[in-house]
């Protein structure tokens, strides 16, 4: 080896052979990446650049099946340095995407500010802009959010692609409050003014439809040539002209006695607030109410039909409504307030709260926040283990793997093998006795388990603040909680919730901040639900939605309603699907996150 570092000169030419030898070491060693540029500045050669658009290449096919540790390996192995400037930006925006992946949208967006999107291809363009948005929607910024679907909206082409995301541009607006909408709207530039001026009309979507048909007209003149003026607004005013004729009559079938009376208490009161906001509207409905206890459904149902009902809500009781089901033959449209799994029939909708929906939506949410590895953890009943079996099949479904599946007992206030578990104590301890077999002096240090990432949780606030003060406390790193609705018991309250911080859920607009922007808010409302313990409060919000969804059955397969319980569409089955809005316990009390579809 040292021979080759002599200095030896050619009998012929007289000249030393170490420009030969470095040209190979720099072929060797890839050293011959950069050349000079004439104006002192290195560029890429083209066979660098060739290789990086190959490795580029690799990486971008990783991202899109997923894989997103080798991605980020494979990634690691560039050099921005022998990078075209495109090539920079392709690198950054694949690492958002990596980033992303991994449900770290705060290092995703840095990725992403160092991008000019002319430098990407047109089909990255509409990717980066919707990662963008996603991203920003995932930390609570619903106005860069928007602002990057507003980007977005000239580079598409197909009209549907246009529909998808105009509803995803007001989905972020219309959760900001009205002071910040407003005050964006003063200070940005025209279009996204023009929107933000859109936005503000449409935060009055669940208030009176000729008022607001009326509004949208008004600025339909304004803007003649705005891309929303298309299908977007053709297909609202539609659906607000068939609001605007709702049933002349309506019979609630709500219990008045029995275990339900309660729930069909707190229902009706949502019900009668959304009809008693319609006192000036010439077409409101008459509404019949009758006890589901008295009668049976066939008894109730001629009796309603008798007295001109040409639309029913109700019953509330799974057995009532399936009972009903098997005696009637449905004339007229029947809202059920209730879920019967496997239950289909001709003018038959069914909208409940279901848990299966809080599972899906919580289960996306952690998906989409990057994480793979559960542990499923659930109260040690009935209703808990119908919980686990929903989170693991939606958790399956996706892709994410579960590790451990526990059960807790609610009435029970040490929750410390929660922290063993996470900390793998038994294995350690078990570990340890077997060495110390060998090893008398041998010191105990537990191993932290890394095969979790993340808690699937349903409990009540309760024992949730519990649960999540063991989980902070167990590890250096603790695992990320994402848990059902029911851990958020309705209304802020600081003090108490601390303990819940780092808590992701997802649940109903109507019970947080911003979420639900209409005339019957939670705030307006509270003469009405505070009567109610708050077991109860979700109930007061799926009356209003039910009321008003009584002229929206026809319109829900085609376009969403945003309602008091969720983003709410007909699956089907004639099933009302919700989608939930999501919020993360930060200084105790909940912080929006946006809707599950607000992401994509």
């Amino acid at each position: 080896m040292n021979n080759l570092l002599n200095v030896r000169r050619d009998t012929n030419l007289g000249q030393p052979l170490i420009p030969v030898l470095s040209f190979c070491v720099l072929l060797l060693t890839g050293c011959s990446a950069l050349q000079n540029s004439g104006s002192g500045l290195y560029q890429p050669t083209p066979w660098t650049l060739e290789q990086n658009r190959n490795r580029l290449a690799t990486v971008e096919s990783l991202v899109q099946s997923n894989q997103r540790e080798e991605a980020k390996n494979t990634a690691d192995t560039i050099n921005p340095a022998e990078l075209s400037t495109e090539q920079k930006a392709q690198l950054n925006f694949l690492y958002g995407q990596i980033m992303l992946s991994f449900g770290d949208q705060q290092q995703a967006l840095q990725r992403f500010k160092q991008i000019q999107p002319q430098q990407l291809s047109l089909p990255d363009q509409i990717k980066y802009f919707q990662a963008q948005s996603q991203a920003y929607t995932a930390v609570g910024d619903f106005l860069n959010s928007a602002r990057a679907r507003i980007e977005l909206e000239p580079l598409l082409t197909s009209s549907e692609d246009h529909k998808k995301n105009q509803v995803l541009i007001f989905e972020n607006l219309t959760l900001l409050p009205e002071t910040v909408l407003q005050s964006a709207q003063r200070q940005a530039a025209t279009p996204v003014a023009e929107w933000l001026s859109l936005a503000s009309i449409l935060k009055a979507k669940n208030q009176n439809p000729v008022r607001l048909n009326d509004a949208i007209m008004q600025w339909r003149t304004a803007y003649p040539s705005h891309p929303a003026n298309t299908s977007y607004l053709q297909n609202l005013q539609r659906d607000l002209t068939d609001t605007a004729n709702p049933p002349k009559s309506i019979a609630l079938f709500l219990p008045e006695s029995g275990v339900f009376a309660e729930a069909g208490k707190a229902i009706r009161t949502g019900i009668m607030a959304a009809y008693n906001h319609e006192s000036n509207n010439p077409n409101r409905p008459a509404i019949r109410i009758y006890d589901s206890e008295k009668l049976t459904g066939s008894a109730l149902y001629s009796q309603a039909m008798s007295q001109g009902a040409n639309l029913i809500i109700g019953p509330l009781d799974k057995d009532k409504i399936q009972s009903l089901a098997n005696a009637v033959r449905f004339s007229i449209p029947v809202l059920a307030l209730n879920h019967v799994p496997g239950l289909r029939k001709e003018n038959l909708y069914q909208f409940g709260l279901s848990p299966m929906d809080d599972a899906e939506q919580i289960t996306s949410k952690a998906w989409i926040d990057g994480h793979r590895n559960a542990m499923v953890l659930t109260p040690d009943n009935e209703q808990g283990k119908r919980v686990a079996k929903f989170l693991m099949d939606s958790w399956q479904r996706k892709g994410g793997r579960v590790v451990i599946k526990k059960t807790y007992n609610p009435q029970q206030t040490d929750f410390s093998f929660i922290g063993k578990k996470l900390l793998n104590l038994d294995e350690s301890k078990n570990r340890y006795q077997k060495i110390t077999q060998a090893t008398p002096n041998a010191q105990y240090t537990p191993r932290v388990r890394q095969d979790i990432d993340v808690i699937l949780l349903s409990a009540y606030s309760e024992e949730a603040r519990l649960i999540n003060s063991e989980v902070q406390t167990a590890r250096a790193n603790p695992v990320a909680v994402y848990a059902m609705s029911n851990v958020y018991a309705g209304r802020p309250n600081p003090g108490t919730d601390a303990p819940l911080n780092k808590v992701t859920f997802c649940d109903a607009p109507w019970l947080l901040n911003n979420g639900y922007t209409g005339d019957l808010n939670m705030q307006a409302l509270q003469p009405s639900w505070s009567q109610f313990s708050n077991q109860y409060y979700r109930l007061v919000a799926m009356g209003i939605d039910a009321y008003y969804l009584a002229g929206q059955l026809n319109n829900l397969q085609d376009s969403a309603y945003y309602g008091a319980t969720g983003k709410l569409t007909l699956t089907d089955g004639h099933r009302i699907k919700r989608d939930l809005l999501c919020a993360k316990f930060i200084a105790g009390q909940p912080e929006t996150r946006g809707f599950i579809s607000g992401g994509h």
